[in-house]
């Protein structure tokens, strides 16, 4: 990222960002305080493709937000780590699964394969964090997550599989 900045008689100063994607985001500093902020997404067009004025307030929090004050985004080396220890996937339960038409707490998933099902997909509905009491229906879809070796043994479950309680 290319930054210039320049002095604006009279008025205060002008910051010129360049980004990488040929954008540029300019921000008109006011003696005031007052905080100009505009975006073009051509950096060679004369006309912003969107501007908004910002309080001195607004643009430290602005800036502490870009800085990262309340988030910081995950290292990717351990994302890479993360996504190759969790798996989430989508098993459909069929008939001859013994926990079919029991309901999440009676089929104790969590505790004979280790996943947690998180979401389950029945016709037209989808149920997010599923209660206990909800009913596991043949043809269901169960969004789980777990270890790999967890999401296996939930497929063989679910495909009635598993050798029987």
């Amino acid at each position: 990222m290319k930054c210039h900045i320049s002095q604006l008689p009279g008025i205060g100063s002008k910051i010129t960002l360049r980004t990488g994607e040929e954008g540029m985001v300019v921000i008109i500093v006011h003696h005031s305080g007052k905080r100009e902020l505009y975006f073009f997404e051509d950096a060679s067009s004369d006309e912003a493709d969107f501007a908004m004025d910002l309080t001195a307030d607004e643009t430290r929090e602005l800036g502490a937000q870009l800085l990262g004050a309340t988030y910081q985004p995950v290292d990717t080396d351990q994302l890479k780590l993360f996504r190759k220890q969790i798996v989430v996937d989508y098993i459909e339960l069929s008939e001859s699964s013994e926990i079919a038409n029991k309901t999440l707490e009676e089929a104790a998933v969590r505790s004979r394969t280790g996943v947690t099902v998180i979401g389950i997909i029945q016709g037209d509905e989808t149920i997010a964090i599923p209660e206990p009491a909800t009913v596991l229906k043949p043809g269901d879809v169960l969004m789980s997550i777990g270890k790999k070796n967890q999401i296996d043994a939930m497929i063989d479950l679910c495909d009635g599989k598993e050798e029987q309680t």
